[in-house]
């Protein structure tokens, strides 16, 4: 188990005094590390933070890091109709939208939903969108689709491992035969070494905003989000290691998996990880290995 002290002189003094009430208005009371439940994630995007996020991303900045990565990649996978499942403030669902891919548009926050379809119509595009929850994703979503993107560290919001199996279960269901699962995350095994106290990325361009963990435990993953109007919010998520998710796609029944670091193959220790699940059955692929 590692923890980062608590002093936060890796964050901003931005200082604001309503602070304590924005950690109240994310319902995380007077002990915001005890908050390490799949649901709590509909209280910790509250309309504020979702009003800040796209400052977070920077839209431009973060077309430019990822270049044409995850439009090759579906390329690559023969894809044309893609279930953006955390769709958040509609960034990759509108890159797809533009380059003629069959999007449907998921998040389990109504408060980002309504975020990407107003971006997505500021853009003169249409988006189909679903309130829905992972766990129940083909009770509210139908169809079958040859790509699920999973992006934006989303799936650390998952904090039961059932949560985690049910969720990869009902992508890998909803996807064609041959579909493929491309989901992302940290690279959490760093900060669980304590080699790592920054939170941004390729992902989190944003330069008005600092990002960085609170607390780390092998339970938790808490970070500070200080936007340089003096507004502060923090999320609480599960800190994935590399080879365990790799392993859960596996044991649900996804075939190959190539794992890129900050979009390259063969990156050791990456930002962000990046895996590629294939569901089609191989009779050759050895599912021992990890």
């Amino acid at each position: 188990r590692s923890q980062f002290p608590q002093k936060k002189s890796s964050m901003p003094s931005f200082t604001n005094p309503s602070a304590i009430e924005q950690s109240d208005a994310q319902k995380f009371g007077d002990s915001p590390e005890r908050f390490r439940e799949t649901d709590h994630y509909e209280q910790e995007y509250i309309e504020q933070f979702v009003d800040r996020w796209d400052r977070l991303i920077d839209w431009e900045a973060r077309e430019k890091a990822e270049g044409d990565f995850f439009i090759k990649l579906l390329h690559q996978h023969g894809a044309k109709s893609v279930l953006d499942v955390a769709t958040g403030t509609g960034f990759h669902s509108v890159r797809l939208l533009r380059e003629g891919f069959d999007v449907v548009s998921v998040d389990g926050s109504p408060n980002m939903l309504a975020r990407a379809f107003k971006n997505a119509r500021e853009r003169d595009l249409l988006m189909r969108t679903v309130h829905a929850d992972w766990r129940f994703l083909n009770r509210d979503v139908h169809g079958e689709f040859d790509a699920v993107i999973c992006l934006g560290n989303s799936f650390t919001h998952l904090f039961r491992e059932q949560d985690r199996r049910k969720a990869l279960a009902e992508y890998y269901a909803v996807l064609k035969h041959n579909g493929v699962l491309i989901l992302d995350h940290r690279n959490y095994d760093r900060l669980l070494e304590g080699n790592s106290k920054s939170g941004k990325s390729n992902v989190y361009c944003g330069k008005d905003v600092e990002v960085g963990p609170e607390h780390v435990d092998d339970g938790l993953a808490r970070f500070r989000y200080a936007f340089s109007d003096g507004s502060t919010y923090h999320l609480n998520m599960f800190p994935l290691r590399h080879g365990y998710v790799r392993r859960l796609m596996r044991e649900v029944g996804f075939q190959r998996i190539n794992t890129f670091g900050d979009y390259q193959q063969g990156h050791d220790d990456p930002d962000f990880y990046v895996h590629v699940a294939e569901k089609e059955y191989r009779f050759d692929t050895d599912m021992t290995e990890i």
